[in-house]
């Protein structure tokens, strides 16, 4: 081939160099460093007035923090928790049935339920059941007073409570799952046992998990009122303590901390309880 051939051919045109790649500054973020370092600076004040107050009396508190009465008080605590949480919810769960159902009697007297015992204050219940003697003096010619002990009327008025508000998380749950897959449940020729328990529990339970958690934290913080019907749970323990050393702030602190590590472990069992619930979707994290 000749050169005037060559001189004739198109040519790869040239790539001009690539300029200098802009450098990314990133961005100062001066305000969200100065709120950090006040916020940061307040805590650390708050933390050295706590701990450097002598009014706290932290030898006193370390006394009684595992005393013998605490630790009964707490015990009593823990364990009325779990009695009105566990028949607390079976309660709501049949309240939420009755709201869900197409019966409109047994939706009316689910409806009614709930807005009564969300109606009334805790505390104005717990009083009326510690009081029922007033109305009925006996039942089945037994005393009432000698049936319904602190104790009984606590876990009354704390189940009719509790249960006002576990219907709602639970039909709230129920609702939450695509009634096309309970249809398709349907189809396939399954029971309504194995509806609910295959098919509607387990995704109800992503949306009942978190509300019912923090309805349990509220229910153990929530026992603290009893007290004022004379129940020995941890706040009525430390009250009959300061009541007679008149060291009411460390013993007010002993409860405190209790709750504080009870609701710590609460919440971190709530969090993996979440997350098992949650496996297969974006969420479970």
């Amino acid at each position: 081939m000749s050169s005037d051939t060559l001189a004739k051919l198109p040519t790869t045109p040239e790539i001009p160099e690539p300029a200098d790649a802009p450098r990314i500054v990133p961005r100062r973020r001066y305000g969200q460093w100065a709120a950090a370092t006040v916020v940061l600076l307040l805590l650390g004040f708050a933390i050295d007035s706590i701990a450097r107050n002598k009014a706290f009396q932290w030898d006193v508190v370390g006394d009684h923090f595992t005393s013998d009465s605490v630790l009964r008080g707490l015990w009593l605590t823990l364990w009325l928790t779990a009695v009105v949480m566990v028949l607390g919810f079976a309660l709501g769960t049949l309240i939420a049935a009755f709201r869900l159902s197409a019966n409109p009697v047994l939706r009316a007297v689910g409806r009614g339920y709930v807005w009564l015992f969300r109606s009334i204050p805790i505390l104005v219940q717990l009083l009326l059941w510690f009081n029922i003697g007033a109305l009925y003096p006996e039942v089945l010619g037994v005393r009432t007073v000698d049936l319904l002990g602190p104790v009984t009327v606590a876990v009354i008025g704390l189940t009719l409570h509790e249960a006002a508000y576990a219907a709602e998380v639970v039909r709230g749950g129920i609702l939450s799952v695509d009634h096309g897959q309970i249809e398709a449940a349907q189809a396939l020729g399954l029971s309504r046992w194995r509806r609910g328990y295959r098919i509607v529990l387990p995704q109800a339970m992503r949306s009942i998990v978190p509300p019912a958690g923090n309805m349990l934290i509220g229910t153990l913080k929530g026992t603290s009122i009893v007290s004022v019907i004379a129940v020995n749970d941890l706040l009525f323990s430390t009250q009959l303590i300061y009541h007679r050393t008149y060291q009411v702030i460390p013993l007010l602190m002993v409860a405190t901390l209790w709750y504080a590590v009870v609701t710590s472990v609460l919440g971190i069992g709530q969090y993996y309880v979440e997350k098992y619930y949650a496996r297969g979707t974006e969420h479970a994290r």
